[in-house]
């Protein structure tokens, strides 16, 4: 019997064989099947809730959910570092709250600037301190973050004896954080891209991010390579302790005041769940920046539109512990694990 034999594949002008791929799919590989899933999502429920309420698309509105999420996303972007290393850190609602109130404080007696630079400073050793008790007291990240939650916001209601503290609502820069805009964009939203950007191109485009991934997908093979995964697993708490400050002072800027608790409660799950929303494997090494922030915008047009739509705000906590759930379940079910016993 003769075999039929098939037609050779064009070439093109280099002499390689021309990919049979079509433009869609090479669309949707470049921008990951995960993104796209999120993008066509949040054109659903946009035009669900814009159908239900006109006020929706309003470009005040729109500001509104931009600088809502502002604050969650510093969060979200920076969780996903952790993350992406294996780790987990749920303490970063109780370091903005620490950071709103001593940057008030600190504004109080010594300036704006001295605010920021104190806050931030506080932030980064609250950082480091949650990467000792995990490296050197060998401690489960979750564990050690859960535990220095409640520390940290203790500490803010210690120094703050339990309320608001100085009053920042007439100083011009943090004015400008919470009512100034730029080309347009409210400075809130301006702060969430470029620490977004940033964290970006590290992760992207430097051997560190690099480092990152290779650490949370196989930190024995990253550890027998040579890696001193301690060294990154500390610069990863302090960055998140760092921006987690950043939220703080954005926190002050917008309320007028340090605010112990209030502002920053619940941020830590809003944080976990974009992140997870976003694409990022819980077991560490794999999750984007762009991911994150696309969930963030999920997340902010469904507090929005749950908001306008006169939804009890008990029932909007049942909401996001739910998306939560279902973002893990579908990311389990998407790694073809078995379904057996307790998970590892």
């Amino acid at each position: 019997m003769t075999q039929k034999l098939l037609p050779p594949a064009p070439a093109t002008a280099n002499g390689s064989t021309r990919s049979a791929v079509s433009p869609v799919r090479r669309l949707i590989a470049g921008i990951g099947v995960q993104n796209v899933s999120l993008i066509i999502a949040i054109a659903l429920v946009a035009v669900v809730i814009g159908s239900q309420n006109s006020n929706f698309f309003g470009v005040e509105n729109l500001k509104v959910i931009g600088t809502a999420i502002s604050i969650s996303g510093l969060l979200a972007v920076v969780q996903t570092v952790i993350i992406i290393m294996g780790a987990l850190d749920i303490s970063v609602g109780s370091m903005a709250g620490l950071a709103s109130v001593t940057s008030a404080m600190i504004f109080t007696s010594q300036g704006a600037f001295l605010g920021v630079v104190g806050a931030v400073a506080i932030g980064i050793v609250c950082g480091a301190i949650n990467g000792c008790i995990i490296v050197f007291g060998r401690v489960n990240p979750v564990i050690a973050t859960l535990a220095t939650l409640a520390a940290f916001k203790g500490v803010a209601q210690l120094v703050s004896d339990g309320r608001a503290q100085g009053y920042t609502g007439a100083d011009p820069f943090f004015v400008f954080l919470a009512r100034g805009a730029i080309a347009g964009v409210p400075t809130l939203i301006w702060v969430l891209i470029l620490v977004a950007a940033a964290v970006h191109i590290l992760l992207r485009y430097t051997t560190i991010g690099r480092t990152m991934y290779a650490v949370g997908g196989n930190d024995v093979a990253a550890r027998l390579a040579g890696i001193n995964i301690n060294r990154y697993i500390l610069g990863a708490y302090m960055l998140a302790g760092a921006v987690a400050a950043l939220a703080g002072i954005l926190i002050t800027a917008r309320t007028g005041s340090g605010q112990p608790v209030s502002g920053s409660e619940g941020l830590e799950l809003e944080a976990i769940t974009a992140a997870a929303l976003g694409g990022c494997a819980l077991k560490g090494g794999k999750g984007t920046v762009a991911g994150t922030i696309l969930a963030v915008i999920l997340l902010g047009i469904l507090t929005n539109g749950m908001t306008l739509l006169g939804v009890n705000s008990f029932w909007q906590n049942v909401a996001k512990g739910a998306l939560l759930v279902a973002a893990v379940v579908i990311q389990q079910l998407r790694s073809g694990e078995r379904r057996i016993g307790l998970p590892a």
